[in-house]
């Protein structure tokens, strides 16, 4: 049997692997899609609390973290523009993509993650791809000796294959399949891995000094002051009963995280509750006028929040701004406009949204994703070293580097 009758095996029927498989199809190349799960796609299905934000409504490179080569990261990013993305979405998958005005995202028309999930199955099928679900990769034997690609299966069966296409994922969300196989396995073929964590995952305190608090939920700025300049995030911030969610602290969430894993100084995470600055409050509280501080505070936020800063900063609400001390007003403005989150661990791979860290960038073909440690191997997707914000920037980077891998692999193996 040669190379040109074996199929292409894509591991993995999540985001990037069913694009993968999708591509590599479609030239008339023989394609299996195995999957762990019963279904595929469980991350697809979650996200965007069950609406699916496919895509944003604009790319720029300087919106992803990598520790790897920044330009390999472009080239990724690039080889598959957004606005050609969004014509595949609605023409090829068949599903209308809507604008969400005021956060900038695309979700399709239904508002059904389900319709997204399938659809891309369904085109999968169609272009020929062949569905193995129930099925567990445990590990990949590289050719040798003749022989080709043998993926080995739970319970002693092997699958022979010309080409391997890994999109396993990372760590996050583990329920929904993602424990991490993948990166063994390529580990054990001889990739290096950056240091794998939790991004894009909910901040905890402990004691949750702020556990009164949930429920509560605002538009905020944040700042994560660095070394050089700062990362700042806007957007919903949600208190919970373990800390602080929402999508402004899940964007700035793995600085926190590598650096509480690090053992050093812990990352400061700073709040502007209101679109007001601290020379906006200064200026409002030094003005003249009528009413207590309680009054004035709480007509820009949450009562709750409102009285509980004017708490911890021991001002009395009921005092008029003429009547305050300039130690208290300081105090109140700093923690309206640069409030320091009390964070101290986070919610880990359980809830986070992606992994950050993985294989190397420049382990990979930029064009292709073809490893270069194992020639006919190639990755995509969360396993590899990038991630993006909240807001459908890591559909767009599994959808592209997907897409890579499954037309590098039918390339590769075309006879």
């Amino acid at each position: 049997m040669t190379d040109a009758d074996l199929p292409i095996v894509v591991v993995g029927a999540g985001a990037a692997g069913t694009m993968a498989a999708i591509f590599a199809a479609q030239g008339g190349r023989r394609t299996l899609l195995v999957e762990r799960t019963r279904d595929g796609g469980r991350k697809i299905l979650i996200s965007g609390g069950g609406r699916c934000n496919v895509l944003p409504s604009r790319v720029d490179a300087g919106q992803y973290f990598t520790e790897s080569s920044r330009n390999s990261m472009k080239k990724m990013l690039l080889s598959w523009p957004l606005e050609q993305q969004r014509r595949f979405f609605e023409d090829e998958v068949g599903i209308r993509l809507v604008l969400e005005e005021e956060s900038g995202k695309l979700f399709p028309e239904s508002n059904k993650a389900r319709d997204v999930r399938d659809g891309l199955l369904e085109l999968a099928r169609r272009r020929g791809a062949e569905m193995v679900f129930d099925t567990y990769v445990a590990g990949l034997r590289p050719p040798a000796g003749g022989e080709p690609w043998k993926l080995l299966i739970d319970g002693g069966r092997e699958i022979a294959a010309a080409a391997v296409i890994i999109a396993t994922g990372g760590l996050s969300v583990p329920a929904t399949g993602s424990d991490g196989t993948g990166l063994r396995m390529v580990r054990q073929l001889g990739h290096s891995l950056h240091d794998t964590y939790a991004a894009l995952t909910p901040l905890t305190a402990d004691p949750p000094v702020h556990g009164p608090l949930a429920g509560v939920s605002l538009e905020v700025g944040l700042e994560a002051p660095l070394a050089k300049g700062s990362l700042r995030a806007e957007g919903g911030f949600l208190f919970t009963h373990r800390g602080y969610s929402g999508p402004s602290v899940l964007n700035v969430s793995h600085l926190a995280v590598r650096s509480a894993r690090e053992g050093g100084t812990r990352q400061p995470v700073l709040v502007q509750w209101t679109g007001m600055d601290a020379r906006a409050w200064e200026a409002l509280l030094l003005e003249a006028g009528p009413g207590t501080v309680g009054s004035l505070v709480r007509r820009q936020l949450p009562q709750r929040l409102a009285d509980t800063l004017l708490d911890e900063c021991g001002v009395d609400p009921e005092r008029t701004r003429s009547q305050l001390r300039r130690d208290e007003r300081a105090r109140l403005v700093e923690a309206l406009a640069r409030y320091p989150l009390p964070w101290t661990g986070d919610e880990g791979y359980k809830k986070a949204e992606v992994t950050g860290g993985g294989v190397p960038l420049a382990e990979v073909d930029p064009r292709t994703g073809e490893s270069r440690v194992v020639p006919g191997l190639f990755l995509c997707g969360e396993i590899l070293d990038c991630f993006g914000p909240i807001g459908g920037y890591n559909f767009f980077w599994a959808w592209a580097t997907g897409r890579a891998a499954g037309l590098g692999a039918g390339g590769l193996v075309k006879g």
